[in-house]
């Protein structure tokens, strides 16, 4: 038999991926709930690293709260975000990974859009077995074509891809201390596959910078 030309076999991938995504649906997410409770002193008091999760599924409420926290659009007016980026550029998408799929982050609709269906936790950083512990992956992916600097370095697009992807993470990091979850900061993609990065359908523009594993403590 003989063996499937790369553009054969990807073209084959990526009509799996096509038919997978369409069998996986969209999630709205609920409304934000402006009314938890907690202050910034207290959620910085008990903000830590903690990479034991429970198998329990987030809430839809926690669900929605911790992505909105994370980079949701507290302006709606101005499409104005959670955390700020330089020029305005707003160049972090964040990949929600969970047993039932592959989904990216909408602020404009909050909600999760589908990309493939499948529990693809392990996949995420191999070495590390607690990620795939955890009910939910929040990937902070840079998309650096939405710069407004076309001409800037390498260097520079690196920078701002790790600063933005920095602020983002706090914000996720100080919205699980106040709300009870638990999560870690990994950045150990080194050891992630290509194999992962044709799962989430990145462009060579798009960088993965960090990933948050989060749920409730165990």
């Amino acid at each position: 038999m003989k063996k499937l030309s790369i553009l054969t076999a990807l073209l084959l991938f990526m009509g799996v991926a096509l038919v997978q995504a369409q069998e996986l649906r969209a999630i709205q997410l609920l409304a934000p709930d402006m009314t938890r409770s907690g202050t910034v002193m207290e959620a910085l008091s008990n903000r830590q690293s903690t990479r034991e999760f429970s198998g329990r599924m987030l809430t839809d409420q926690d669900l929605s709260d911790l992505l909105w926290a994370a980079f949701g659009i507290n302006r709606s007016a101005e499409g104005m975000r959670t955390a700020p980026s330089g020029g305005n550029s707003q160049c972090i998408d964040i990949y929600v990974v969970m047993a039932q799929g592959v989904f990216i982050y909408n602020p404009q609709r909050h909600s999760l859009e589908p990309i493939v269906a499948g529990d693809f936790r392990t996949q995420i950083i191999p070495r590390q077995a607690n990620v795939a512990t955890a009910p939910v992956n929040l990937i902070l992916v840079s998309d650096t074509s939405r710069f407004p600097q076309l001409s800037a370095s390498d260097e520079v697009r690196t920078f701002m891809s790790a600063t933005h992807a920095g602020l983002v993470s706090q914000n996720i990091s100080l919205f699980c201390a106040s709300a009870g979850l638990a999560t870690v900061v990994t950045g150990a993609f080194i050891h992630t596959p290509e194999e992962f990065r044709r799962i989430l359908s990145l462009t060579p523009q798009q960088r993965i910078m960090l990933n948050h594993p989060v749920g409730y403590p165990r």
